[in-house]
């Protein structure tokens, strides 16, 4: 875990999903991968072409933008699949059931939470796979609200989300607190707009969230 900043007056807290609110590997890579595969069928090469295509393009995306990177919904509009499309893809391609289950301890964390701060999910998923895999954890009640791919037709790193976040939930940027597993998707844009930030490496660190805040 890393943290940026933690707002003095913290109101809302914004957090990503995947890889944010449960470790694992298997459907971390599924999500990517599963999208990979399907778009290789459409062009008619083999997945691995694909797999290449995409790691050759976000390596150079990384290297021209002083490595940052960049979201797999963006990287595909550069090769002709539009945010609708991916949409689309992700509503029907994605099963979160079956890789997760209930973490009792993020209920009991996020559950003493909600006591004190409105929480809302905001992802580069749909809304459908999104409540999918919060509902497969057991926190879909926890975190009433999502922010999807699908709410803006934006994907992360996106200002319209952001503000959209603070709105739904009642808060000044300032108010907010960002925590996900990427830094350039989910931090940098939320501390320059004022917010704080928390870097984490999955589930684990979201745990001790609650001792520093």
């Amino acid at each position: 875990m890393k943290i940026y900043k933690i707002p003095e007056n913290l109101k809302t807290i914004i957090f990503d999903i995947d890889s944010t609110l449960y470790s694992n590997d298997k459907y971390a890579f599924e999500q990517v991968d599963v999208q990979l595969r399907h778009f290789a069928e459409i062009k008619g090469v083999t997945a691995s072409e694909i797999r290449k295509m995409i790691e050759d393009f976000r390596t150079n995306y990384s290297k021209e933008h002083d490595g940052k990177k960049i979201s797999l919904g963006n990287t595909l509009t550069h090769f002709g699949i539009s945010i609708e499309e991916s949409i689309k893809w992700r509503e029907t391609l994605l099963e979160p059931k079956d890789f997760l289950d209930r973490d009792e301890k993020l209920i009991q964390v996020l559950t003493e939470f909600s006591k004190k701060y409105r929480m809302i999910a905001v992802t580069n998923n749909p809304v459908l796979p999104a409540f999918k895999t919060l509902q497969a954890i057991g926190i879909e009640k926890l975190v009433p609200d999502i922010i999807g791919l699908d709410t803006c037709h934006k994907s992360k790193p996106s200002r319209q989300v952001l503000e959209l976040a603070c709105e739904k939930t009642g808060a000044k940027p300032e108010e907010c607190l960002s925590v996900g597993d990427r830094y350039d998707i989910d931090l940098s844009l939320a501390l320059e707009m004022g917010m704080g930030g928390v870097l984490v490496t999955g589930v684990e660190d979201v745990y001790k969230l609650k001792d520093f805040i």
